[in-house]
């Protein structure tokens, strides 16, 4: 935190605009050094968040690096809380490097990954879960991802961490004064104690519901097409991906590896999986697609078990056994080449599989998909809390630290009910506390904060 940080912080390559930003104590020391304005010589005694045009150059080799814009946020109002200045130079590889490598000759170190952001962090510009959603912004792959992202970051999803913290301080508070000033404060309620309580349970509910909705939208979910060989899975895939990512043959056994590929469906980042078709086969090779496949499909959130009109089979009974118990959808495909005489076969499918659900498509003349695709989403969604301000949580470790939180209120519920004192009941509180406070760095070890930030760009 002592020294000053540089790196480039757009993408590497040719484009526009490379920009070069500098933070710390010495970013406006180490920018006279290097930095030659067209008209004004004193720009950094002028107002904050000025733009000022003119040159990067070496003065020891009395050379012009680049034309350039310069930028200067003064501490505290800036994005780390620090003095900081940005380059903006033109955006080739070659000329933003010489920038940043004069930025590093007079005096900056080269920032680690996230470095920028972990500043912010540490010097209150945001908290945890703001910083967080900062990677997770530029990663984000659907609209409805980034709506759940820059509400992290706005802080609303802290707010309601905050406003169930401050109900806890005030519990204890509460249990301390009447177990401190036992003559002059009245002694607690436990009826009160327990309504408090049960109402912070069903908020830590609720929160931890709105994880799986947003584990959905950020992360994605698999679903994997089976089927046995030629019912045109590979088809299916290159229809819903829109392009002819799969083979397809009416040979048996093409598709001899797994093939997945992420698409957005409804706002939610689905990443289809086109199997090999399950079949006893001699081929070596096809038997180790079959065997991927195999453990593809266990790892799926949602099956697509593809049939087709010529009839139910043996080897599509094997097929379903294989899925009975999982997520899925029944698809009757090539239905438009269905004869008259297939009708009472497409009855004994419906018989067979009556308590599924069951779309009718065609992959080659694209029926039903939109159906199949809104089904999808649907099949997702069930049982998941649903929201319209997208204020939920996204990451592992703030659901592990809400359920150890949630544990720790049922335990202080009980311990009222079965007339614990009520110093004791402090411990569990406290805790359930203290856990929140993980979540947006209130409480946090430094082997935490390293790890999160690791994953970070340099430059961010």
């Amino acid at each position: 935190m002592d020294g000053t940080i540089a790196a480039i912080a757009t993408p590497i390559g040719e484009g526009g605009i490379g920009i070069v930003r500098i933070s710390g104590s010495e970013s406006v020391n180490i920018a006279k050094k290097i930095f030659k304005p067209k008209y004004n010589h004193n720009w950094f005694d002028g107002p904050s968040f000025k733009i000022i045009y003119g040159h990067v150059v070496n003065a020891d080799k009395n050379e012009i690096i680049d034309e350039v814009l310069l930028l200067f946020m003064r501490s505290p109002n800036s994005f780390t809380g620090e003095d900081v200045v940005e380059i903006s130079c033109h955006g080739g590889i070659l000329v933003t490097r010489k920038v940043l490598e004069l930025v590093l000759e007079n005096g900056a170190v080269l920032a680690g990954p996230g470095e920028f952001t972990k500043r912010a962090f540490l010097n209150g510009k945001m908290d945890l879960i703001q910083a967080e959603s900062v990677i997770d912004i530029i990663r984000a792959k659907t609209d409805v991802g980034l709506k759940i992202f820059t509400s992290q970051l706005s802080g609303e999803l802290s707010q309601k961490v905050n406003n169930i913290q401050k109900e806890l301080l005030s519990i204890l508070a509460q249990i301390e004064a009447s177990v401190d000033f036992p003559e002059e404060v009245e002694e607690t309620s436990r009826d009160d104690l327990k309504t408090k309580l049960h109402r912070i349970l069903k908020n830590l509910e609720n929160l931890i519901d709105t994880s799986d909705l947003g584990k959905l939208y950020t992360e994605g979910a698999l679903v994997t097409i089976v089927g046995k060989p030629n019912v045109g899975k590979s088809s299916l895939m290159n229809v819903l991906l829109n392009e002819n990512r799969a083979i397809v043959t009416d040979v048996p056994g093409t598709t001899r590896d797994t093939i997945e590929e992420t698409i957005n469906i409804g706002g939610m980042p689905i990443k289809i999986a086109d199997t090999a078709g399950l079949r006893e086969t001699d081929n070596i090779v096809e038997k180790i697609g079959v065997e991927r496949s195999k453990e593809l499909i266990k790892k799926s959130d949602l099956v697509l078990f593809v049939l087709d009109i010529s009839g139910f089979t043996d080897e599509d009974e094997k097929i379903f056994n294989m899925i009975k118990d999982m997520k899925k959808i029944i698809l009757i495909n090539k239905i438009d080449t269905i004869k008259d005489f297939q009708n009472k076969t497409l009855e004994m499918i419906y018989e067979v599989f009556k308590d599924e659900l069951i779309i009718e498509i065609s992959a080659k003349e694209k029926i039903g998909l939109e159906t199949l695709r809104k089904k999808i989403v649907e099949s997702m969604l069930t049982n998941k809390v649903s929201t319209s301000n997208w204020a939920v949580f996204t990451k592992e470790r703030h659901k592990a630290a809400l359920k150890k939180a949630k544990d720790h209120i049922k335990e202080a519920y009980n311990d009222v009910n079965n007339e614990i004192p009520l110093d004791l009941l402090s411990i569990n509180i406290k805790s359930a506390w203290e856990l929140l406070g993980e979540i947006t760095g209130e409480v946090v070890a430094e082997d935490l904060i390293n790890k999160i930030f690791k994953d970070f760009c340099i430059g961010k």
